[in-house]
């Protein structure tokens, strides 16, 4: 298996706000844990960013030559500033790093994805051969889909978008999730599901059926699995996930299981 999505970083209380107090289990630095990971039968991962610098884009490069384990990169850059391309020319010397991320989630504006400025900055990523990991939430899901359909290049949805599990309704991501159907250039990751549902009390037929709906709207030769490590420890251990992940797709046929587990990420972000 590959990891589609892993994090790692030297925790820094000011940098990282986003991990709150009730995250405590997470305020700690994260370092690639081979060793872990290869016993549960994963024996590589795409290490995502986690904060909104080219720092934080070297960082994680800097680990990829340390760690054979990390395969690829999705780092972060300034997608909207004038030059762009300069940027992304200066970050082509780095054979691991496939493509990029903005944290859209944390955007307040409604248009950011139509912004005229952002969406060159996302287009420019296409000549340089980098993907683009779209993270949004639910309510972002109609402007997401707008996005997608006005580009043609290698996308794909962080977290299925994050369904609102813990509400106990997922009626509306579910349907408008649906516009992903005919979207064949946009991918999705299935992970950091059970990190959106009750931390301590959410229950596997919530994201099995979570898991069924994306397996409609996506198939199995646009889904790659991932853990969401460590961010997935706030609600529960790491078997957990596999766990509940592997009881979803334990129909499947053994070929598209491959898929999801491995091929559909190789494939997406071109590893060799």
């Amino acid at each position: 298996m590959i990891d589609s999505h892993q994090h790692f970083w030297n925790y820094d209380a000011e940098r990282d706000t986003w991990i709150t107090a009730d995250m405590a289990v997470i305020q700690n630095d994260f370092y690639p844990n081979e060793t872990l990971f290869k016993s549960k039968g994963i024996e590589s991962c795409i290490a995502v960013q986690a904060s909104s610098s080219e720092e934080e884009t070297l960082f994680l490069l800097a680990l990829a030559e340390q760690s054979d384990f990390i395969q690829g990169v999705v780092g972060w850059v300034d997608l909207q500033q004038a030059n762009i391309e300069d940027r992304l020319s200066y970050f082509s010397q780095f054979e691991t790093l496939k493509g990029f991320r903005h944290i859209v989630q944390g955007e307040k504006d409604p248009e950011f994805l139509q912004g005229i400025v952002f969406k060159r900055g996302v287009r420019a990523l296409e000549a340089f051969d980098y993907t683009y990991d779209l993270l949004i939430l639910p309510h972002q899901l109609a402007a997401g889909i707008t996005f997608c359909q006005g580009l043609e290049q290698k996308i794909v949805l962080d977290h299925l978008a994050k369904p609102p599990i813990k509400s106990g309704s997922i009626q509306q991501w579910k349907q408008d999730i649906q516009a992903f159907k005919e979207l064949d250039h946009v991918s999705a990751k299935i992970s950091g599901l059970i990190t959106e549902a009750d931390w301590n009390s959410w229950k596997p037929s919530q994201i099995n059926e979570v898991i069924d709906v994306a397996l409609e709207v996506f198939g199995t030769d646009r889904l790659l699995f991932g853990t969401d490590y460590p961010v997935v420890k706030v609600a529960g251990e790491l078997d957990d996930w596999i766990a509940v992940y592997q009881s979803s797709v334990a129909a499947l046929s053994e070929n598209e299981r491959a898929k999801i587990n491995e091929h559909n990420c190789k494939n997406f972000y071109a590893l060799d």
